[in-house]
Formats: structure tokens, C-alpha cells, sequence
């Protein structure tokens, strides 16, 4: 008996050491299955988490192998466990699932205080589960995490079957992925003057002219002008040019800015011409902060703080309103309600909008300019009166208030053609608009807005366009910001001056929530994601449009929206949409040949966690060092050799310029 007992003592103590000879933790005290983890903070590209289902809300399926337990998700997914040291391992079954119905393909990874700890390679659809078995022993924090295949994310059904974790302390439990406080990259503009904005401005000959010299600097500063055509006046202390569009023809002229604190210069160009919007239009839009609740008040207000907060100074434009300014059938709010138009035939505004005219006069008067929006449905996408047989009326009448932009919504116009097929479909309605707009004598930026349907890149400016929306609402896709851009920049061959491709307005600050309206609240992004959003925009040429609270600017989302660098890349003349460039990942680089030759460069961290980026030079095409000046710190880098790398956060961006040295001058 003793002998059996010593045996028994001796196999124990052996069984008590791993295979590095250290102690081994006793067994853990108990199984904690994934699924019993709250997974509404598992953040996913599509759909909602499934416990012991896949996605399709399917029985879990691996190539054929069924599973009982395990929760169901969608690339691009990332769910953070906090575990305090106190689990053991973490064991699961991952693939794809069989119910996915096409050609899915992810990377499962797993990471632990910031390393990786398992990596599954590509997985497809058809291919047999991997097992996983994770030592989490010490591990204070995990990260759970899907990626796509780096071929976009349909299809990407993602199983963690049978996934659970051996508990002997703390128990795991989901949070929310890391938070970060704001931080400040955009100096503060010098009190010298500085001008801003594009260097390119396309008008029509004979029509109405405005517009704002967009300068940063201490005020009050006078301004100048040297070639401007006669038909165009300057105002020398607003810095407003007003007037009638000359002659077709290119007018190159000089802008002057001096204060107190020194003078500035910059060359531009009018072209009078048939083509507007020669750089991507930029302003504010009220619908992603108000929704059905925009009032003249309101509208005034923006244009007041536009200029107020110095977004005027670096370039934005336009004030826009989106949909509700008209009458409805039926509304909450009596002041909403009324005949849709009067007994000609001209559209009626509601009461909350009692003197257009005398509104577009009052944003007029800052050098800003003034946008509408209708459908050519019978209503609006809100349910309010539309152009639909009132098309030519509407135009007038928009240019009889004095509005210079026009955003047409497809809306209830789909009613209209409920099963008719074929290109001139999506085409008539947007070919019909755009005619009447060219004739106008007022310049009017036409901004199609049918949600990409039939390729809309491909023929918006032949109906007339300067600008569509190439996908769906960006407000119910915040999650999916890079996934949206990059499919944005697949359009990039039809980018060019006065044709854009509109991914939808820029949604930081405080925003509302598109599914359910409501009073502005701080958007879902970290500080890091708002400066790649703004990047990532820039660098597609896309129109900039901010759609926040325009009464609750901070200094922060200022800083993301105001940096002139960066939106110069966005205003360059060449019109060129960055190409995309693959990096380790699932990480990238967007490249922008500006007009000058250098090349605007961003590069991006998809990641859940901190990583270095690099990009060579050869990947440019250049060779030998390179000029580097980091945009959004405004700080010259220097002469780098070979390559450019940075540090970048979780979800953030870095965005240079790349140029060859210049010469040193003769002695």
C-alpha cells in the first residue's frame, strides 16, 4: 500500500511539471464557454452574432462537420476579452461556415496583450476546421479576431466552434475595444496670412459669381487681386469676390492677403467654361445632424459658424439643405404640413423656411455658397413633396431663390419604374435634371444621389453630374468606414475635375443615428479612426461635406476637419483618385499623383492593435531618397532613403507627401 501511495506521489509530482521543467498551474476549475460572454460589444462587418448558429442563423457547419456550441460571426469581426490572468487556455474550432453560399475567405487570430498568439492563415469556404489551442497563462487582455481574406468581406461567414476557456481565476468577460483619449496632430493656423483652398475654379460664362478667398490669419486683413477680370469685384476686407463669370475662356490671376503679421500670395485660375466643380465641392449638409428638424435658423447658424470656427478660411463652401424644407401630406410637427405647392404650380417650403430668397441672400453675404435638395419622385425619401412633372418648375424656381448646389434623391422615384430594366432607367431621371440645370443662368453643382445604382460612376457626368454617391448611406455602414472607401476607390478611373465619386459626407464630431434620427451624440469613432475617415477621403478626391452639429464644434473635430495640408490633397487640380496598395495585414497604402508631381501618400492600420507600416519607394516608382513632410503635423521629415515607415494606432492613418529633392541652388 505505501509503495502504491509513493507511486502515486511521485507520478503526481511529474505530472506537476510541463516540459520546460517549471511548475505547472493546477488544472483550471472550470469550462467558460465563449457564447456565455455578452457578444453585443463583438463588433462585425455584417449582421449580429449568433450564439450556437452560424450568421444565416444555420446550424454550425465546418465542411461538413457539424458543431453544437460556438458563436457564429462576419469579417470584419473583433471581439475584446478582458481575463485579469485568469485563465488557462483557450480551445476552439475555426472556419468557415458551410451556409455561406459563396466563396468566403478569413484569417481567425487570436492575441494577447498585444501579441499574436495563434494565426490560422487563409481559410475558405470547403475547408476543413482548424483547431486552436491557446496557452493564455499571465495574458491580462484578449482580442478575438476575423479577417477578411484581403478580397472584400462577402461571404465571410466566420465560426469560433466549440470555443470555450479554461478557467482557473477570473472569470473572461467581453468589453469595449480600447479607448482613446483625443489628441491634437493640426497646428494652430500662424497669424500671418495664409491662402488657402484650390488653385482651379470652373464657372459659367455669364452666370452669377461668388466666391470666398478661403484664408487663415489673424484679422483684419486686407486682400488683393492681380488679373481679375472686369466682370468680378473684390471685397478687400472680406476677401469675397462677387460679380458675372467672364467670357469663356482661363483667367490667371494672383490672390493677396497681407495683416499686420506679414502678406501672402497664390496663383489661380478661373476657367469660364461648361464644366463646375473642378476640385471636389466642400461644406456642410444638415442631414446626418438633424435630420427632419433643419429650421432657416439653423441653416443661418451654420453659415454664421462656418465662418466663425474657420472652416470658411480652409476651403468649405457650401451650406446645404437635404430633405424636410418642403411641405408633407402628414408630419409630427404641424409647421411640416401643408399644400405641396401653390396655384402655379412653385413649390412651397414649410413654415419653418418663410424667405428662401432672403435665406440663400443671408449665407450669399458670407462669401458662402447655398445647396437644396429634392427627388424626382412624387416625395422625398422623408415623405416630402419631390419634383416628380415639376422638374423644369423646381430648377427655376431653386435659381430664382439663389441656390448654387442640387442634391437629386432617387427615392420614391423607384415607385415610379417597379420593374422596367435597363441603363436609361437609372439614366432618365438624372439625364432629364441635368439638362434643364446646364441651361440655368445660374451655376448650380448637380450631386447625384441613386446609391451607385447601374454603375453611376461610369455615365454621371454625361447626364450632367458632377458628382454621385457610389454606395448606400454611410450612416448605417460607420462600422465599415475603410471597408466603404475601399470600395469607393475601385471606381477611381472616373474620377476626374468636375466628376467625383461621392462616398457620402463626413460624419464626425456629433452626429445623429441614422437608423432612429434624434438629437446629435458624439459619433462611435476613436480620435484615430476621425483622422483616417478624413484622410481617407481626401486622398479619393471625394466631396467634402460635413454633416455634424455644426453648434457643437470642438477643438478637436476642428482639428480633424481644418488642416489646409490635408485638404489640399483633396483639392488638387489633377482630380485623381488614390490607387490602393496592399500591405502586410490587410493594412494598405493609398498613393495620389498631385499636379505638381509630388505624390500624396496614406497609410492605413486596419488592425485591432498598434503597428508599424512601410512603404518603399519602389512601390511609388521613385528611387533614391525622398522629400517627406507629414500633413497632418505639418513637419518637413526630412530626406528619407528607401522607405517611409511610422508607428500608427489602432485604426489610425499616417498621410505624407513624397517629392523629389529639390536641386541645391548654384553657388
Amino acid at each position: 500500500m505505501k509503495n502504491q501511495i509513493l507511486v502515486a506521489a511521485i507520478a503526481l509530482m511529474i505530472g506537476s511539471f510541463d516540459n520546460t521543467g517549471a511548475i505547472a498551474t493546477a488544472a483550471a476549475a472550470e469550462t467558460v464557454p465563449l457564447t456565455a460572454l455578452d457578444l453585443k460589444l463583438m463588433h462585425q462587418g455584417w449582421g449580429q452574432p449568433q450564439v450556437d448558429r452560424s450568421i444565416r442563423e444555420q446550424p454550425l457547419a465546418i465542411a461538413g462537420r457539424k458543431f453544437e456550441h460556438g458563436v457564429g460571426t462576419h469579417a470584419r469581426s473583433a471581439l475584446w476579452i478582458q481575463l485579469d490572468g485568469g485563465s488557462e487556455r483557450f480551445r476552439a474550432h475555426v472556419g468557415v461556415d458551410d451556409a455561406a453560399g459563396g466563396p468566403g475567405s478569413v484569417v481567425f487570430r487570436v492575441l494577447g496583450d498585444g501579441r499574436t498568439l495563434y494565426e490560422s492563415g487563409l481559410m475558405k469556404t470547403n475547408q476543413a476546421a482548424r483547431e486552436i489551442d491557446v496557452d493564455l497563462r499571465g495574458i491580462q487582455s484578449l482580442l478575438l479576431q476575423v479577417d477578411d481574406g484581403g478580397d472584400g468581406v462577402s461571404y465571410d461567414h466566420a465560426n469560433w466552434a466549440e470555443a470555450r476557456f479554461d478557467v482557473a481565476g477570473a472569470r473572461p468577460r467581453s468589453i469595449e475595444a480600447p479607448r482613446e483619449t483625443p489628441y491634437l496632430l493640426t497646428p494652430a493656423p500662424a497669424p500671418a496670412p495664409r491662402i488657402n483652398g484650390p488653385t482651379v475654379y470652373g464657372c459659367r460664362p455669364g452666370n452669377p459669381f461668388i466666391y470666398r478667398i478661403p484664408t487663415t490669419g489673424e484679422r483684419p486683413m486686407t486682400f488683393s487681386a492681380v488679373g481679375l477680370p472686369d466682370t468680378l469685384r473684390l471685397d478687400p476686407q472680406s476677401g469675397v469676390v462677387t460679380g458675372t463669370a467672364p467670357a469663356r475662356g482661363d483667367y490667371t490671376l494672383t490672390w493677396q492677403a497681407q495683416n499686420r503679421h506679414g502678406k501672402a500670395s497664390l496663383k489661380f485660375r478661373i476657367r469660364s467654361g461648361d464644366t463646375l466643380a473642378l476640385t471636389p465641392p466642400m461644406g456642410w449638409n444638415h442631414w446626418y445632424a438633424h435630420y427632419n428638424n433643419i429650421t432657416d435658423a439653423m441653416a443661418r447658424q451654420a453659415a454664421d459658424l462656418m465662418v466663425r470656427h474657420g472652416l470658411a478660411d480652409v476651403g468649405y463652401q457650401y451650406v446645404s439643405l437635404d430633405d424636410c424644407w418642403m411641405n408633407a401630406a402628414k408630419h409630427a410637427d404641424p409647421l411640416r404640413v401643408g399644400p405641396a405647392r401653390d396655384a402655379d404650380g412653385t413649390i412651397l417650403p414649410n413654415r419653418h423656411f418663410p424667405d428662401m430668397r432672403a435665406l440663400t441672400d443671408y449665407i450669399h453675404s458670407h462669401g458662402l455658397k447655398a445647396g437644396i435638395y429634392t427627388s424626382p419622385g412624387p416625395t422625398t425619401c422623408a415623405g416630402f413633396t419631390g419634383s416628380y412633372q415639376h422638374e423644369a418648375q423646381d430648377a427655376r424656381t431653386f435659381a430664382e431663390w439663389g441656390f448654387d448646389f442640387l442634391k437629386y434623391d432617387w427615392c420614391s422615384y423607384g415607385r415610379l419604374v417597379k420593374g422596367q430594366t435597363g441603363l436609361e432607367v437609372f439614366q432618365k431621371p438624372f439625364r432629364q435634371m441635368g439638362g434643364i440645370l446646364r441651361q440655368l443662368p445660374r451655376d448650380v453643382v448637380f450631386n447625384l444621389c441613386q446609391y451607385g445604382m447601374g454603375n453611376v460612376w461610369e455615365w454621371g457626368a454625361e447626364v450632367g453630374g458632377h458628382c454621385w454617391r457610389t454606395a448606400g448611406d454611410l450612416g448605417f455602414e460607420l462600422d465599415r468606414v475603410f471597408d466603404v472607401a475601399l470600395k469607393n476607390a475601385e471606381h477611381r478611373a472616373f474620377s476626374k475635375p468636375g466628376a467625383w465619386n461621392d462616398p457620402d459626407y463626413i460624419q464626425i464630431g456629433y452626429i445623429g443615428a441614422a437608423r432612429v434620427g434624434g438629437e446629435p451624440r458624439y459619433c462611435p469613432f476613436t480620435p484615430s479612426e476621425q483622422y483616417s475617415f478624413m484622410s481617407l477621403w481626401c486622398l479619393m478626391a471625394a466631396p467634402l461635406f460635413y454633416s455634424g452639429d455644426m453648434t457643437r464644434l470642438d477643438e478637436f473635430t476642428l482639428n480633424v476637419l481644418a488642416n489646409p495640408e490635408v485638404i489640399a490633397v483633396d483639392q488638387d487640380p489633377l482630380g485623381q483618385c488614390a490607387r490602393v496598395l496592399p500591405l502586410e495585414d490587410a493594412n494598405f497604402a493609398m498613393v495620389k499623383d498631385l499636379e505638381d508631381g509630388a505624390q500624396a501618400v496614406g497609410l492605413f492600420n486596419r488592425g485591432e492593435m498598434p503597428a508599424t507600416l512601410r512603404i518603399p519607394w519602389t512601390m511609388l516608382g521613385r528611387t533614391g531618397p525622398q522629400h517627406v513632410r507629414d500633413l497632418w503635423r505639418q513637419t518637413n521629415l526630412g530626406l528619407i532613403e528607401e522607405a517611409y515607415a511610422a508607428h500608427i494606432p489602432r485604426h489610425g492613418a499616417a498621410l505624407i507627401r513624397v517629392e523629389q529633392p529639390r536641386p541645391a541652388p548654384p553657388r
